[in-house]
């Protein structure tokens, strides 16, 4: 194995640095929040946070995942 991330956890380093917090606070906002729809989670990060779709969705498919136990 060549210990490459992929799928939306890829993008959480440049996330971290991008928008300047660690990644388990945004899981925590996400999953603190009143939404519970992906397409919402992400306008609401995107509107909210001036995140980019590419980020909060990521964020979002992330969280999700691991809250159904994917």
């Amino acid at each position: 194995m060549s210990g490459t991330v992929n799928g939306p956890a890829s993008y959480f380093p440049s996330i971290e640095r991008r928008y300047g917090r660690p990644v388990a606070e945004w899981k925590a906002l996400i999953r603190s929040s009143p939404l519970t729809k992906h397409m919402e989670l992400v306008a609401w990060l995107k509107s909210e946070h001036a995140m980019g779709h590419g980020h909060a969705n990521a964020l979002v498919a992330h969280t999700l995942a691991e809250d159904s136990g994917k």
